[in-house]
């Protein structure tokens, strides 16, 4: 007699509940403080994020394991999933809200000011990262949700310029979110800000003509998001005065521009293929940097695996998969952050595996165009390969 087979249980069910904890980042800092007296304790979520976690995905290792395939209608359509990130939405706003009142009411020394921009900024990373994960779904609740969240931090254009021009475009010239061989994250952040507003604009303005409206119009989404921000921001001003605008604008700056480093990271350096009509190969996993670790992809609802999501982007967190031939980073994306903030580090590191990953073949590469002869050059490459 053969053994029943065992039903498929998530191993990470429990984990994604305890995703719900993250908003409370923002007040661990405040509540240490209560009990220390120490400013030095508002930086613990700033080291958390950019020094403990990367170790802690070190020690604690990849997770490479796949839901079957047969299971995942099962798992896409278990309401518990879903429930994690509707709840996610307003435990966020909350977080980030209480921050900005708690900096900007506070006589705090400048070192602890910035320290709590970085912490609400960093929950309002968590935030492009929830309405990342929504806006790709298919009921129109959540993707309102994914609107509403991205309120938060003025960045609701990314709602358009993420699902209708980024996931056409990655990993080609064409794309200003994916980054380039020999391009540091802060000229990558001087072209993908600005890159992706024009870009939405474009794409807004073009989905407006052919209802036969001007871009101006109040059925414009973008206009709508920042309608939705300036009421949101106004009503902060007049409940916490003026003088909490330029902490506002920081923590606003930097949620945004984690959103900036992930799509830094994400696509570094890879370039689909033209076929003989000139039109870019499908995107395959081998277009993606993927990381497996554990801690950060439960923080991150899965963004880690994003190949998967480039092939499938209504597939849901808890099934989306890892893959063998996609090209992997060698940490999670918290210590990732810190790496491409270092950019003769990363360059170090991140050449050296973009090469053996193309097999030094210059035409699977996405150079930056001004340093794409001295890249060549100094690694000795060619159109033929090596």
């Amino acid at each position: 007699m053969h053994a029943a087979a065992q039903p498929y249980r998530d191993q990470k069910r429990f984990l994604w509940f305890l995703s719900l904890l993250i908003p409370g980042i923002s007040f661990s800092g405040p509540n240490l403080y209560q009990l220390t007296q120490s400013y030095a304790v508002f930086w613990l979520p700033v080291v958390l994020s950019y020094i403990i976690f990367p170790l802690l995905d070190l020690w604690i290792g990849a997770d490479r394991s796949n839901p079957p395939e047969e299971i995942v209608p099962q798992i896409e359509a278990d309401p518990y999933y879903r429930y994690i990130t509707f709840a996610l939405a307003p435990l966020l706003w909350l977080g980030y809200i209480g921050g900005i009142w708690y900096f900007t009411q506070h006589q705090l020394p400048l070192h602890v000011q910035i320290a709590g921009a970085l912490t609400c900024g960093g929950l309002g990373g968590y935030a492009i990262n929830l309405a990342h994960e929504l806006g790709h779904k298919k009921s129109r609740f959540e993707r309102g949700l994914a609107r509403l969240v991205l309120m938060m931090t003025g960045y609701g254009h990314f709602y358009i310029e993420h699902n209708h021009g980024h996931h056409r475009d990655v990993a080609t010239p064409a794309d200003s979110a994916s980054s380039r061989m020999g391009e540091n994250i802060y000229r990558f952040m001087l072209r993908e800000m600005p890159g992706g507003l024009l870009r939405a604009w474009a794409l807004e303005k073009k989905r407006l003509a052919q209802l036969n409206l001007p871009v101006w119009h109040g059925q414009n989404k973008i206009l709508q998001a920042a309608a939705g921000t300036l009421l949101i921001y106004s009503l902060l001003l007049l409940w916490l005065g003026w003088s909490a605008l330029p902490f506002m604008l920081g923590a606003a700056f930097w949620s945004n521009f984690q959103l900036t480093t992930a799509n830094y990271i994400e696509h570094y350096g890879l370039l689909r293929q033209k076929d003989a009509n000139g039109r870019y190969e499908i995107c395959s996993p081998r277009h993606s940097w993927n990381s497996n670790q554990l801690l950060s992809n439960w923080a991150m609802l899965h963004l880690q695996r994003h190949a998967d999501h480039h092939a499938h982007p209504t597939r849901r967190y808890q099934s989306l998969r890892h893959f063998d031939d996609a090209p992997q980073l060698p940490n999670g994306y918290f210590g990732m952050f810190v790496l491409a903030y270092l950019p003769p580090l990363w360059f170090k590191v991140m050449d050296a595996r973009l090469l053996e990953t193309v097999g030094f073949d210059a035409r699977r590469i996405n150079f930056d165009p001004k340093r794409k002869q001295a890249l060549i050059q100094r690694y000795q490459l060619d159109g033929a390969g090596k």
